[in-house]
């Protein structure tokens, strides 16, 4: 029993590493005896990607109305039925790919390699932002030294988390070189072709990954004036040349998915992705006031209750009492093709540069008239990102020009980034906390008071095995451990 306490200690002495069996595959036969920076990289990519996409279909599209269960007469995630373990999956699986990065960052210094520790930083800042915007207050700098038999960490606040990743991310900035190539192996996310390697496009694009991300966290911690986030995006966006973020799509930080090898999808069975689900109300109705060409993307047509005859796009009304026969017709389905390879796991994407401008913009940090330029900008990406085609009129159109065009407004900006951030990890339910937007259905069925819950709760094991520090962090955090504990940059 004592084992298996401590193998169940908060990130205690995790040093589970999934690269077992990788080093005589992709191992610099110079360097036999260590590890490969490059057996640890893809690993990561897939692991972290292919888990994001999971949780962003089966928590993040239920919480921010994307889809619903169907039938579904009461509880769920789509009425903030927010059980305590719903986070668990989340705080197990980023920790142990910490340390994965973690070692990853170590073979880099070790080898040495500046390209690969600038990496290393940057999925460090990723997965830690991920994690803290989940649960708030979370061990760091004493987190994943059990070797050191560190097995109950003291928690970071999230000032600190930042604090520490954003310093990392401007670092990392300094150390990419894209004359220097990537020479442990291939990249899963940007490729490691002859001709990337070549002229260093694949640096280059890890590069414009590195400051998108601080343009990212640099805006959700915008509220805290102590971050001085403005003046720093700013100064970000007005020196392409020293700190390059996206400009297309093909920078993205988007994961292919081949099929081929281990390189699959993440659902054993793509059917499942569909089976009992349907599209909300909500998000089809405002695809279908922009006549978006995004529908036939992520959804299929409704049918009449016969199943015979296809109706166009319709969804069904978030957090509906009743039973589901109240419907007089099929609602509109999830697109199989989004769970079958090969497909995309959404990292990171240039629409959502864009829009991070318009909002800029439209605040006056940076120039106003520049407002309407980015917001057209990220909307054309974020269709164009899923193959679909931008119609020419899609701003100027009479019968949706009211709901497509830019009004100057941020609820606006934040309806249409909404979309952009489809199948993005946590992104919508992280935006949706900062701002408020977009004004999402409320019903008498939905419980927590109606209210869109803020975070996860930690683990039961961490307050059972780390209850000193559990208890600090949770009196930090206001002195509840619970859904609707605000944390510090919501304040």
């Amino acid at each position: 029993m004592k084992k298996i306490s401590i193998m169940l200690l908060l990130v205690a002495g995790v040093n589970f590493s999934c690269t077992e069996g990788f080093e005589e595959l992709n191992t610099d036969p110079n360097r036999t005896e260590k590890i490969s920076p490059g057996t640890l990289l893809n690993p990561i990519l897939y692991s972290m990607a292919t888990f994001n996409t999971l949780r962003a279909d089966d928590f993040t599209f239920h919480i921010m109305q994307v889809t619903l269960p169907y039938p579904s007469n009461s509880g769920g995630v789509h009425r903030y039925d927010i059980g305590e373990s719903a986070g668990n999956s989340t705080w197990n699986t980023y920790y142990r790919w910490l340390n994965n990065v973690r070692e990853l960052k170590e073979a880099a210094i070790a080898a040495p390699d500046a390209n690969y520790e600038a990496v290393a930083l940057t999925l460090n800042a990723w997965i830690y932002s991920q994690l803290t915007d989940c649960f708030g207050d979370v061990p760091m700098d004493e987190a994943l030294r059990g070797e050191e038999r560190i097995f109950q960490p003291k928690f970071n606040t999230q000032q600190e988390v930042y604090t520490k990743i954003l310093e990392d991310l401007e670092y990392a900035n300094t150390l990419f070189d894209p004359k220097k190539p990537m020479i442990y192996g291939s990249d899963l996310l940007y490729s490691n072709s002859a001709d990337d390697q070549k002229d260093g496009k694949n640096i280059l694009r890890w590069k414009m990954f590195c400051n998108s991300l601080r343009l990212r966290l640099l805006l959700r911690v915008s509220k805290r004036p102590e971050m001085n986030s403005y003046a720093r995006m700013a100064e970000i966006i007005n020196n392409p040349a020293a700190n390059p973020v996206f400009t297309s799509n093909s920078e993205a930080a988007i994961l292919k998915v081949s099929g081929v090898g281990a390189n699959v999808s993440p659902w054993g069975r793509a059917i499942d992705f569909t089976t009992f689900r349907a599209g909300a109300e909500f998000f089809i109705d405002n695809l279908n006031a922009f006549n978006d060409p995004r529908r036939a993307v992520f959804n299929t047509q409704a049918k009449s209750k016969d199943g015979k005859t296809n109706i166009g796009y319709k969804g069904i009304p978030s957090a509906y009492t009743g039973s589901d026969s109240q419907f007089a017709f099929q609602p509109s389905g999830l697109n199989v093709a989004l769970a079958t390879a090969p497909m995309v796991c959404v990292i990171m994407t240039y629409a959502e540069v864009e829009f991070i401008k318009a909002e800029l913009a439209q605040k006056g940090v940076l120039p106003t008239a520049n407002a309407e330029g980015y917001y057209q900008k990220g909307v054309k990406a974020a269709i164009e990102q899923w193959g679909a085609v931008m119609p020419a009129d899609y701003f100027t159109n009479a019968t949706t020009k009211a709901a497509t065009e830019y009004n100057g407004t941020l609820e606006r900006i934040m309806l249409q980034k909404y979309y952009a951030l489809y199948f993005n990890d946590y992104q919508q339910w992280f935006e949706y906390r900062r701002t408020g937007l977009p004004v999402l259905p409320k019903t008498d069925a939905m419980l927590n008071n109606k209210m869109v819950p803020v975070r996860f709760e930690y683990p039961v094991v961490v307050e059972t095995n780390n209850p000193v520090n559990y208890a600090a962090a949770v009196a930090n955090m206001g002195g509840s451990d619970d859904i609707n504990a605000k944390v510090w940059w919501e304040k």
